[in-house]
């Protein structure tokens, strides 16, 4: 009898640790974005301390997590690249811009 556990295909150890790595640069991104919102709203001794002193705009803690969150962002980029791919080879069941330009030629041809 076959159940659910052993339709899933099985993983090797490298697959495993490839899909594993994909999913912690995804998470990444938003992880840093919520430290950096977290940092700024609670104004903690520890922010205050690495900014103090420095009279730089990227000095501090809030700075810092926005900018690795934007270094992590290219995880996120190619996921909307793939599903933009993706979505460009299904046909969409709304009205785009080659059916306007279809229905025009028959007008003007008939």
């Amino acid at each position: 009898m076959t159940g659910p556990v052993s339709a899933v295909p099985r993983l090797d150890g490298v697959a495993a640790a490839r899909r594993l790595a994909g999913w912690l640069a995804l998470a990444a991104t938003p992880t840093f974005a919520i430290m950096a919102l977290l940092t700024a709203l609670s104004g903690g001794p520890a922010n205050a301390m690495c900014g103090a002193g420095q009279g730089s705009l990227l000095g501090g803690m809030v700075p810092m997590y926005l900018l690795m969150s934007a270094f992590h962002g290219a995880a996120w980029l190619k996921l909307i690249a793939v599903v933009g791919a993706r979505s460009a080879d299904k046909p969409s069941a709304g009205v785009n811009a080659s059916s306007f330009e279809t229905r025009a030629r028959a007008r003007s041809s008939g």
